[in-house]
C-alpha cells in the first residue's frame, strides 16, 4: 500500500512564509542586541540587582580580582556580545548561546537560582534560533538589500 501526500491549500505563500521568518529574525536580533547591552551596562550601575550574588564561589576563586571586578568584566563581554549580534548575528547568536551556557553552568553549580538557569536555557535556544535564521541565505539577502 502506498501513501501519497496530499497538498492541502495553504494561505501562506513562500513570500509570506519568508516575511514571517524575516520578522522572527528581526525580533530575535533586536532582543539579543539590546538585552546583552543593557545587562552589561547594568553590571556597572547595579540598578537591576546585585549581580555579584550570581557568581559561583568556584568561579570567583579562579578569576583574578574579586566578584565585583569579575562582574565588570562580564559586563564588558555582554556589551561586546550585543554589538556582535547587531553586526554579525550569524556569529553573535552562537557567541550569546555559548555565553548563556556558561551562565547556566555557573548557576546550576551554585545549587540555587534554578529558575534563572531555566530562563537562560530558553534564551539560549532563542539565540541558537537567531544564529540559524541569520545563516539563511534569504535572510542574509534581504538584510543586505535593506541596508542599501
Amino acid at each position: 500500500m502506498t501513501h501519497t501526500r496530499s497538498s492541502a491549500p495553504s494561505s501562506a505563500t513562500p513570500v509570506a512564509a519568508n516575511d514571517r521568518a524575516h520578522q522572527a529574525f528581526l525580533l530575535l536580533r533586536t532582543v539579543f542586541t539590546v538585552a546583552p547591552i543593557l545587562f552589561g551596562l547594568d553590571k556597572f550601575f547595579g540598578l537591576l540587582t546585585d549581580w555579584e550574588q550570581y557568581l559561583a564561589p568556584w568561579i570567583n576563586d579562579i578569576v583574578p580580582g574579586d566578584a565585583h571586578q569579575a562582574m565588570l568584566a562580564v559586563g564588558v563581554v555582554e556589551i561586546l556580545a550585543g554589538i556582535l549580534v547587531a553586526i554579525r548575528p550569524a556569529i553573535g547568536g552562537y557567541v550569546v548561546a555559548a555565553w548563556l551556557l556558561g551562565i547556566i553552568v555557573n548557576l546550576v553549580t551554585m545549587g540555587e537560582y534554578f529558575d534563572v538557569a531555566l530562563r537562560d536555557f530558553g534564551l539560549l535556544v532563542g539565540a541558537l534560533a537567531l544564529a540559524r535564521l541569520a545563516s539563511s541565505t534569504t535572510i542574509r539577502l534581504e538584510t543586505s538589500e535593506g541596508a542599501r
